[in-house]
């Protein structure tokens, strides 16, 4: 009779373990689609990404197509700091929404490929630089005016300080290779 009573407790056990699980991902499941991300927050979180992988992977091009030494200590700078924000947002984002990996805008990034030495570095700092970060400046701020999410208006107000002086060594720098802003 004890053992009978030892094997039933076990069942009993077994199966609300096994239970426990799949009531926990219900759970998780339909609060992340019982709060579905604003569109605001959505934009941002596609913009942001966009813009930092535009910056790693136009600044892994400087690296290779251009033969100036500020251009090249800009776009270091930019690779460490940009992988630093896309890290931050990736931690800011709800459960449930992914931050895309690797979504560069090709058109920004086609237009500079071709390009080596001045013409490049040119077309680097306009577009990359100087107007890349004040999309991203426009973004970040909507982001804290219009935002839903609290976390991800937190991260748009940490990093905006960032984008900002992102932007001012690129007015600096174009200013100071001579590019018209």
């Amino acid at each position: 009779m004890r053992l009978n009573h030892v094997f039933m407790s076990a069942l009993v056990v077994a199966g609300t373990a096994a239970i426990t699980p799949l009531a926990a991902q219900t759970e998780a499941a339909s609060t992340t689609s019982a709060n579905p991300l604003a569109q605001a927050d959505k934009d941002f979180v596609q913009a942001a990404s966009m813009s930092s992988s535009t910056e790693i992977d136009a600044s892994k091009l400087a690296t290779a197509n251009s033969e100036d030494k500020d251009v090249k200590s800009f776009a270091h700078h930019m690779m460490l700091d940009h992988t630093k924000l896309t890290v931050q947002l990736k931690m800011a984002a709800p459960h449930g929404v992914t931050v895309p990996k690797d979504n560069s805008d090709t058109a920004a990034l086609g237009s500079l490929k071709g390009l080596k030495g001045k013409a490049f570095d040119q077309a680097y700092i306009s577009k990359v630089g100087v107007e890349g970060h004040k999309q991203a400046i426009a973004a970040f701020e909507k982001e804290i005016a219009d935002g839903q999410d609290a976390k991800l208006k937190k991260a748009a107000q940490d990093a905006l300080p960032t984008i900002q002086k992102h932007y001012q060594m690129a007015q600096d720098l174009a200013a100071k290779k001579g590019l018209a802003q």
